[in-house]
């Protein structure tokens, strides 16, 4: 496992749960394709903060553009 800019990396083997974009919800990993869901995650918690988790890097990535333009 390693960190990066955007957080913990875990090997896909660890992760078990994915965020499912089509259906909005969590699934496990035996689920919709990889392109509609958002993951994978080590816990079914952290699946379902990952549209959360999106938005508030979205929003400070926007805010640093935006100081970088200063």
């Amino acid at each position: 496992m390693k960190t990066s800019l955007r957080g913990t990396i875990h090997p896909v083997s660890e992760g078990q749960w994915w965020f499912c974009l089509k259906h909005m919800r969590v699934e496990p990993e035996q689920g919709c394709p990889n392109k509609d869901r958002m993951g994978p995650y080590v816990t079914e918690q952290e699946a379902a903060g990952a549209l959360q988790r999106a938005a508030d890097r979205n929003k400070a990535w926007d805010e640093q553009d935006q100081d970088d333009d200063d």
